[in-house]
């Protein structure tokens, strides 16, 4: 058999057989071990080797010649350097028999079209030879069992881990394209949502100057001082005297003097809004604060828009989940109502929490949605995170 110098080349007809021995007509050129020249007639040529004719014992079986085949095809001459080794002598007749060694992919394709070609009866011509030379007329070879059959266990290791990571992205790509199509098709998201309770409003009795009692930690007892304040004698005794008991000096007395008063705190509370500030005057009637009381519960007011009617019903369940918590929850609407103060594009929507929301979380943002999945809002949450 022939050994090409690139090992990892295979040759477009290798799965054909290689040794059909034709008689072409060519000579072989070379030096003995003696450096004398040789040259012989061809008996036969094959894309393995080629056979001649020897009249004495000059050569020996085993070795190996560099030398020249020369060819003569009708109008074209000329020789393709090689390297053989002699394989047999038969003695009887003088045939030897040489393989070829170590031919390059360039005369291995000279050679099969020289063979080709006369086999098939068509005329060698310069073009075709020369069309022969400069195409690629070599693959790669084909590994036994595979390419895993030749892969070390770091390689292999190396090959299902990348195949594992292309896989987790293929599907991670799918997810997030089905989660998003689901999202726009079949999800009513809340245009903004907020945590809400009844709240007590704590107003002044009468006009005066407030000055806040509220404790750091904005939590109140029942009955406990949340506000004093401080009014005018006039203004206390405002509606209990008539214009004709008192005169202009008892006036100027009684706006020279003040009484103090307190405001209380309802319930066990929780401090929501101070609507007035310390020293800041206030109107009879005016509210100074807004209260949570502790024991009550509460519950999600969302808004949605108006196009979203038909999926906005009472007693329909939700997702929700408040900010920084990746966690969801489920609710139910319990009412729905267009925006107070008559027609508008808004519908407020009041939703009970399935697990007890503390009071702590009164006005902290909400997210709310409608026909959303638990699993599909931890996606959600697992790629922001990411």
């Amino acid at each position: 058999m022939n050994t090409a110098v690139n090992m990892n080349v295979v040759h477009e007809s290798e799965a054909q057989r290689q040794h059909a021995r034709i008689k072409l007509p060519a000579k072989v050129h070379f030096r003995n071990a003696a450096k004398e020249v040789c040259q012989f007639e061809l008996l036969d040529l094959s894309a393995g080797g080629f056979a001649f004719t020897l009249s004495k014992q000059e050569l020996n079986a085993g070795e190996h010649f560099k030398g020249k085949l020369l060819f003569q095809i009708d109008s074209l001459s000329f020789a393709l350097n090689i390297e053989f080794q002699v394989s047999f002598i038969d003695s009887s007749n003088g045939r030897v028999g040489c393989e070829f060694q170590g031919l390059s992919a360039r005369e291995i394709s000279a050679l099969r079209y020289l063979i080709t070609s006369y086999l098939s009866g068509e005329l060698v011509t310069v073009g075709d030879m020369i069309n022969t030379l400069q195409r690629e007329n070599f693959t790669k070879a084909r590994k036994k069992g595979g390419v895993s059959a030749t892969m070390n266990l770091f390689e292999r290791t190396k090959a299902i881990a990348l195949s594992s990571a292309v896989f987790a992205a293929g599907i991670s790509a799918f997810a997030l394209v089905g989660n998003g199509v689901y999202n726009h098709y079949f999800v009513t998201k809340a245009d903004s949502a907020m945590v809400s309770v009844p709240s007590l409003a704590v107003t002044m009795p009468r006009e005066g100057v407030v000055s806040s009692l509220i404790p750091a930690d904005g939590m109140v007892k029942k009955g406990a001082p949340v506000a004093s304040f401080s009014t005018t004698l006039l203004d206390v005794l405002k509606g209990h005297l008539s214009e004709e008991s008192i005169n202009p000096d008892q006036v100027e007395r009684l706006i020279g003097k003040t009484v103090h008063g307190t405001l209380t705190s309802p319930c066990d509370c929780r401090v929501q809004t101070q609507l007035v500030a310390d020293g800041q005057f206030a109107a009879k009637g005016a509210t100074v604060f807004e209260l949570v009381p502790m024991n009550s519960a509460a519950a999600i007011e969302a808004r949605f828009s108006y196009k979203k009617f038909d999926d906005v019903k009472v007693g329909k369940t939700v997702i929700w989940r408040t900010s920084g918590d990746v966690t969801p929850h489920k609710g139910v609407i319990t009412s729905v109502a267009l925006q107070t103060g008559g027609l508008d594009s808004d519908i407020r929507v009041t939703i009970q929490p399935e697990i007890a929301l503390s009071s702590e979380f009164v006005g902290q943002p909400v997210s709310v949605s409608i026909g959303d999945l638990p699993t599909a809002t931890w996606f959600q949450q697992a790629l922001a995170v990411n």
